[in-house]
């Protein structure tokens, strides 16, 4: 380590003790409480920053028999490099950081703390010859973002970092229903080639770069192996964990199903959405380079959105592209093959991301998008927000209280990992207010009011948020927009990124809410969204998670992509807007129907509920690349139709299929009384276009 050399010092500033250096020769020495010579001491601990009369103070608990304090400086929390502050103990437990700046500036290392807005700090207690052992290393960042962050940097000791990684992966692999969440940022570097990462539940991992190609990791993958045997490869329950914003100088294995997000990714390699081909059923990739080949093997369906490859293959019921670079999606269509293909993607906007640059962290809006083809980063275009625009909340200190009287005042909100128990709904009522969770951030509604709502306003962004329905009932978790919403905000349109929803699964106690979300403004884009009444953990069976519709859709040009809703009880999406688009739809109808009369619809007319409800007043419907699915495990229950539409023109309906996963039958019609009945295992009926099917059905 280096030193500093420095008079002896005082100074006091509007009545903070900033700097006491004690005497110019060693420690400070003096004996305990009880007369006796100080033979050993405690390691200094909970070392926090307060803000005092406009100085923020870094402060420690006091050491008892300590004369003094060395202060140690370093790049980051793990590397092995660490530098004194001062060339002598300071007296006092608080040290100003302007202070700090000062003696940095001085240091001889000075220039290796040049463009890091975060150093990490650690105390050290003396007394004579006596030292205690470095307290944990701390910086503001820390502070910042709370205890359930991991932030790495390319100084970090790559021992250090794969046994953090090691320890967080082992934790949170089978961690289904836990109430851990996690975020771990790698600043941007190029990293240790030793270094792996594995992803697990409720783990959001991202770079802090500008751009991907800034933040190099030597791999990363998300394996199967923990649902049955070890060599069951299963990734059908791997949910709730996402990637973005990092390049990956190696394969990557992505095995994973829904309510998962891969997001600005280089991979210079191939990427595979399976492991070893065992079961999987996602999925949603976006924004994303892969040098490689892009392999979807098991995957039943997958949305892949505005994303370069070298090439794909795979194909199993429903493999939708949109907006992918020119010739890189695999030839053929629908029945041919499983493919659909929009050439470009409609109206569209990135979800906003965390960086870091030298002067500290920011978020970074990208813009809304119109009638693209490739990556959004070859040019970025958007705009920088400072992170002290934001009010960070933190799980179990923030309430709905403290949220909205931040929103109140102008603010964004920045949610860091964790369960945020809310007794009112949070309620957004300024235009282009940003609403935006790291780490699997999850609001649950503790009173049964709705978690989140958003007034029909301009430019809203909400991304990176799980609601979960809880043990009074909602009517809705989140809704956007107030019934009757008319603005039109077509120039600024409220997105929705990353927005996932669950009823039930978590506590054993019943949880209820009569649909997840409903959206009344018009001019809504969503982008990845798993809604799911849950069919597997605590508390789920036909009366104990009661949830009526996944999604209701009031507003008019609302576009959806990778829309994603399952085994709710009656409709699962209602869609009574006008001129709605979806790009790929992928949804299982409940297992557990107990019997036929308590699941018909239609004033009791029609057998079972339809996943996808267009009301029939409505004239103009898109849809592209739609499956639908039964697995009638309870009881031989019969589904009409699984799309229920007005057959008209204005319907736009290009493949379209049911399947029969197993269990009991099953399905008649594909839509209204069109297509072919899947009334045994494994059998899929389609429909290519439904407006070629009323044309025949008319001659």
């Amino acid at each position: 380590m280096k030193k500093l050399t420095r008079n002896c010092l005082l100074l006091m500033t509007s009545g903070i003790l900033m700097l006491a250096l004690a005497g110019c020769g060693g420690n400070p020495e003096k004996k305990a409480a009880d007369g006796s010579a100080v033979t050993e001491l405690s390691t200094p601990a909970n070392l926090h920053f307060t803000q005092e009369n406009e100085e923020k103070v870094l402060s420690w608990d006091a050491v008892e028999d300590a004369a003094g304090y060395r202060i140690y400086i370093s790049e980051s929390r793990y590397t092995d490099e660490k530098y004194e502050l001062t060339d002598k103990a300071i007296t006092g437990n608080t040290i100003a950081k302007s202070e700090m700046e000062k003696l940095v500036a001085k240091l001889d290392a000075r220039d290796t703390f040049a463009g890091i807005p975060y150093p990490y700090y650690s105390i050290v207690s003396v007394n004579g010859e006596v030292e205690s052992e470095p307290s944990e290393r701390y910086s503001e960042e820390m502070e910042i973002f709370g205890e359930n962050i991991y932030i790495f940097s390319p100084k970090d000791n790559a021992e250090t970092v794969n046994g953090e990684l090691k320890r967080l992966f082992m934790r949170m692999e089978r961690a289904q229903f836990d109430d851990r969440r996690y975020a771990v940022m790698f600043k941007p570097g190029v990293y240790d080639e030793s270094i792996e990462t594995k992803m697990g539940f409720y783990m959001d991992v991202m770079g802090l770069g500008f751009l991907p190609t800034d933040t190099v990791i030597p791999n990363f993958n998300c394996p199967a192996t923990w649902l049955g045997d070890a060599g069951n490869h299963n990734a059908t329950c791997n949910f709730w964990r996402g990637v973005s914003n990092l390049t990956v100088d190696d394969n990557v294995m992505w095995a994973v199903s829904q309510a998962t997000f891969m997001r600005r990714m280089q991979i210079n390699g191939n990427l595979y959405l399976h492991d070893n081909n065992g079961w999987s059923s996602g999925g949603f990739l976006s924004d994303s380079v892969i040098d490689g080949l892009t392999d979807s093997g098991s995957q039943q369906q997958w949305l892949s959105r505005n994303c370069d490859w070298k090439y794909w293959t795979g194909q199993n019921w429903n493999i939708v592209f949109a907006g992918i670079e020119e010739g890189k999606t695999p030839l053929g269509t629908w029945p041919a093959t499983k493919y659909t293909t929009l050439e470009t993607t409609g109206i569209q906007a990135e979800k906003p991301f965390l960086y870091l640059d030298e002067d500290g962290y920011k978020v970074y809006l990208p813009e809304i998008r119109y009638d693209t083809k490739g990556i959004s980063w070859k040019n970025q275009s958007g705009r920088a927000i400072d992170l002290t625009e934001f009010y960070v909340a933190h799980a179990g200190t923030d309430t709905a209280d403290t949220l909205n009287v931040a929103l109140a005042e102008g603010k964004h909100i920045l949610l860091t990992p964790g369960i945020y128990e809310i007794d009112k709904a949070v309620e957004i009522k300024n235009p282009d207010t940003i609403f935006l969770g790291i780490g699997y951030a999850t609001l649950r509604p503790t009173a049964g009011t709705p978690a989140l709502e958003v007034a029909d306003v301009d430019g809203v962004r909400i991304a990176g948020i799980l609601f979960d329905a809880w043990k009074e009932k909602s009517e809705t978790l989140l809704r956007v927009g107030e019934e009757g919403a008319s603005a039109n905000h077509s120039a600024n349109p409220i997105v929705l990124n990353d927005t996932f929803f669950r009823v039930g699964g978590v506590t054993p106690s019943n949880t209820s809410v009569d649909s997840c979300v409903i959206i009344n403004s018009n001019n809504v884009v969503g982008d990845n969204f798993w809604v799911w009444r849950a069919d597997h953990g605590s508390g789920v069976s036909w009366t104990a998670n009661y949830a009526k519709n996944g999604i209701i859709v009031n507003g008019d040009d609302v576009t959806i992509y990778a829309l994603m809703v399952e085994h709710f009880m009656e409709y699962q999406t209602v869609w009574n807007g006008e001129n709605g688009t979806v790009v790929f739809y992928q949804s299982e109808l409940p297992y557990d129907v107990p019997k036929q009369s308590e699941w018909v619809s239609e004033d009791g007319k029609v057998n079972g509920f339809a996943s996808y409800y267009v009301n029939l007043d409505v004239a103009t419907h898109n849809a592209y690349g739609i499956g639908i699915y039964s697995y009638n495990r309870d009881a031989v229950v019969e589904e009409y139709c699984a799309m229920r539409v007005p057959e008209v023109l204005g319907m736009n309906l290009i493949n379209v299929c049911d399947v029969m996963i197993t269990g009991n039958p099953g399905i008649s019609h594909v839509i209204n009384g069109y297509g072919s009945p899947a009334y045994s295992g494994g059998t899929r009926s389609i429909i290519t276009n439904f407006q070629k099917e009323l044309e025949k059905a008319a001659k």
